[in-house]
């Protein structure tokens, strides 16, 4: 069978189309095209949307030598470096992951919990009733102060403040909406760009980051008894196969992975569970009885496993998904999928928000209802915030842990009201979907 038909603008106007109204414009070509859709016209390699779940399957479960998901994106690779997880190729990428997956087990969480809950009443201990708070900002400062906590194991010192400085700003230089673009292309648009302007300005932030960071990698190598359970210190202990320890650029590269993929798709995703939570009167008495029911105590781990509020969080993520897809993969030998022969190079993408829009799966899927979560389990291949297969986020279990516990906080300690209760929707920033700046006031505390 032929390649998918797929919207007929020119190559250039459909990535403005996608960069500056991405949900619209995804809903418009599935409207038009259905489930499989190729873009960018005739521009070769092929570039193909799928969002079946029976395709997304057989993307998700196909062996190395049928994809490479190897990112041809320089900013990427020059902001994490070349043994990132994000950027490298099938089988480094397994390395990695094999090294990189301790710190996310189950046994783990039980302390980065605790830290969780501890950052987050820090931050809110002090506010009183009559206090208006911007929610993203609030949401960042939580979610740096975790990451920093948890990978590095850095509190309250005069290093932690400075990384906290730099990254900030580093990601405000980064998700300018001009310097998006460069994040934002289609593989194939992005090598008819240069960045170099934007690879400049860069390049003296990332410098001072690196500083820190390996001054801190540094430290900790002498500190050999330092009782750390943060991410850093595990991957200290950590080894190739060979038995070799991580190189300083390799412990580096992994660090600054995760702080990029950490922080402002966690705190975009906070900001909408609070959002939902105060939107919906129904939404917001059912957690409360909830929470009620289960105070929060030593038990954090029981807190994240409760159903309802669960389910709103697995909610808030289905409804505007923080990334639209999962980096691109890339056909290395011939394959069929849904009827269409793929051949190598053919560019295939993965469409979290079309997954997510299903009729067929989630019915009313525009309308946010917990309850659909409560009522059934959807497949890995039906429901797939974090991606999947063996590029699934690493961080997955901790993202849903620190949403959980860091929301159950804030409703425990605080009674807020919207100031605006209005609908919004996501705007773009950088890779993934935010929400726009939105208000929340403090109106009594528990």
């Amino acid at each position: 069978m032929s390649l998918p038909d797929g919207p007929k603008a020119s190559s250039w106007i459909q990535t403005v189309q996608f960069f500056l109204r991405p949900l619209e414009t995804l809903d418009v070509w599935h409207q038009m095209y259905g489930d499989t859709f190729r873009v960018l016209g005739n521009e070769l390699p092929a570039t193909i949307f799928f969002s079946n779940p029976e395709a997304i399957q057989k993307i998700f479960t196909a062996t190395h030598e049928s994809f490479e998901s190897t990112q041809n994106n320089n900013l990427l690779k020059l902001l994490l470096g070349e043994n990132s997880i994000l950027s490298c190729s099938s089988e480094q990428h397994q390395r990695q992951k094999r090294i990189l997956l301790p710190p996310f087990h189950s046994e783990r969480m039980h302390d980065y919990s605790q830290a969780i809950c501890e950052i987050t009443e820090k931050i809110i201990g002090e506010w009183i009733p009559g206090k208006i708070f911007v929610v993203n900002s609030v949401m960042k400062e939580i979610s740096i102060c975790i990451i920093l906590d948890v990978v590095f194991g850095l509190q309250n010192d005069d290093r932690y403040n400075c990384l906290k400085e730099l990254l900030v700003s580093l990601f405000d230089v980064l998700h300018h909406p001009f310097n998006s673009i460069f994040l934002t292309l289609i593989p194939v648009l992005q090598k008819k760009l240069e960045f170099w302007r934007l690879e400049e300005s860069l390049m003296s932030q990332l410098q001072q980051i690196d500083k820190l960071v390996y001054s801190i990698i540094a430290e900790r190598k002498v500190q050999r008894n330092y009782p750390g359970k943060d991410i850093l210190s595990m991957l200290l202990e950590a080894s190739h196969e060979s038995g070799e320890p991580l190189t300083n650029i390799e412990l580096r590269d992994s660090l600054i992975t995760l702080l990029f993929a950490g922080y402002e798709t966690t705190s975009s995703a906070l900001s909408w569970a609070l959002y939902w939570s105060y939107f919906s009167a129904e939404i917001h008495k059912n957690l409360l009885f909830e929470l009620n029911s289960f105070p929060i105590g030593n038990d954090k781990i029981g807190i994240a496993q409760l159903p309802y509020l669960t389910a709103v969080c697995s909610e808030t993520l289905r409804f505007y998904p923080i990334s639209l897809m999962p980096f691109s993969r890339f056909v290395q030998k011939p394959i069929e999928i849904m009827g269409y022969q793929l051949e190598p190079d053919t560019i295939v993408n993965v469409s979290i928000y079309l997954a997510h829009q299903r009729e067929q799966v989630y019915p009313q899927p525009k309308m946010f209802r917990p309850e659909r979560f409560l009522e059934r389990k959807f497949s890995p291949y039906e429901y797939l915030p974090f991606g999947g297969g063996s590029r699934r986020c690493i961080g997955a279990a901790l993202a849903q842990l620190e949403i959980k516990l860091v929301l159950a906080t804030i409703l425990s300690r605080l009674q807020l009201g919207l100031v605006s209760p209005r609908p919004i929707k996501p705007i773009r920033r950088g890779l993934i979907m935010v929400p726009p700046t939105f208000e929340m006031v403090v109106t009594g505390v528990r």
